[in-house]
């Protein structure tokens, strides 16, 4: 699939420059960049779930037990 998206000269001279010295085409490291991005977005998802219950009192696996007993 395709895309327009615009970028300023400089971002172009600088992404054609790093396409000339690693080989690749500017549209490979755009695909690149694009995937880094969705990486790091999903693992800082993935992130912010940790520790949720760092201010509670109540111990997790205590709270999980009496969770199941009301089944």
């Amino acid at each position: 699939m395709r895309a327009l998206i615009d970028v300023s000269e400089a971002q172009m001279e600088a992404l054609d420059a790093l396409a000339k010295r690693v080989r690749q085409s500017r549209a490979a490291l755009i695909r690149a960049a694009i995937s880094d991005f969705l990486d790091r977005q999903r693992r800082e998802q993935v992130e912010d779930g940790f520790g949720l219950w760092g201010e509670r009192k109540v111990d997790g696996l205590a709270y999980q037990d009496a969770a199941r007993r009301e089944w």
